[in-house]
């Protein structure tokens, strides 16, 4: 396992004190909060690329297309 380091100031040192008030080391709390942060942006590039697709005329277009022809073949 590779080591990081980094500076903290005061608000950094208060968030650390609350989450690892339960016994969780710091280095723990630290590495659930990168991976926690990494999460929510893969999220986040995921939905603006959902967003975009949504807003895209073409793509609409073609989802109601097939939409129409899935309807059509379930109506056999």
């Amino acid at each position: 396992m590779k080591t990081l380091t980094i500076r903290t100031d005061a608000e950094v040192e208060q968030a650390l004190e609350s989450l690892t008030r339960d016994g969780q080391s710091r280095s723990e709390a630290t590495r659930a909060a990168i991976l926690a942060a990494e999460r929510t942006h893969r999220r986040a590039l995921l939905r603006a690329e959902a967003e975009q697709l949504r807003n895209d005329p073409d793509d609409v277009s073609a989802s109601r297309e097939l939409a129409a022809e899935m309807d059509a073949l379930r109506a056999w």
